[in-house]
């Protein structure tokens, strides 16, 4: 199985899990987008590893870490998300120094949040990406006028209500959220049009 190379694209404030960010990486040769759900301190971490002119007065772990394995003549080759089991996913830290090579089982945030650092590529697998990437199309056709039916603010507030709405209905959702850059909001929806899929 092919490896797929990723890259960052951002960061956006969960709405829903109060703390929480997703990070947003996007296929390198591709329009599907995977967005992660993390917490405030790895937002933080990658955070000031997209932007390179913003330093910490003192060292972040991830810096520190840097700082160390540098130190060692360790370097990061590549992260590979290699894993996703019940929405969490998993990543390995492909890693080289004093002739060795290991693997480090890893969380995908501090695993991403190295990548940046030791300016590694990141991987993943399709199967992964058919699981969990939202596509994101260039360009949308013009939808029917049943796809723009209002829909009650209460079925756009709560995951719960996604299940009363029609397939069309998600899919206009979807294509909305997308085009938002809601990708908490669109991983809700793709995991009730996958829910469909599969019954």
């Amino acid at each position: 199985m092919d490896p797929i190379q990723l890259e960052v694209v951002g960061l956006t404030y969960s709405q829903t899990q109060s703390g929480a960010y997703a990070l947003v990486l996007k296929e390198v040769n591709g329009h599907r987008r995977l967005p992660i759900i993390i917490g405030t301190f790895e937002a933080q971490s990658i955070a000031i590893a997209l932007e390179q002119d913003t330093a910490p007065p003192r060292p972040m772990t991830h810096d520190l870490f840097k700082s160390f394995a540098d130190s060692f003549f360790t370097t990061i080759d590549e992260v590979v998300i290699n894993r996703l089991q019940d929405g969490v996913f998993y990543a390995l830290i492909k890693a080289s120094g004093n002739g060795q090579k290991v693997e480090l089982d890893a969380r995908t945030s501090d695993a991403v949040a190295m990548a940046l650092r030791f300016k590694a590529p990141i991987y993943t697998y399709e199967e992964i990406l058919k699981s969990a990437g939202i596509i994101l199309e260039e360009s949308v056709d013009s939808p029917s006028e049943e796809l723009n039916e209002p829909l009650e603010e209460d079925a756009k507030s709560s995951s719960d209500d996604l299940k009363s709405l029609r397939t069309d209905q998600l899919e206009s959702l979807l294509s909305d959220a997308v085009g938002n850059e809601d990708y908490e909001r669109a991983a809700a929806i793709r995991d009730e049009l996958d829910r469909r899929s599969q019954n």
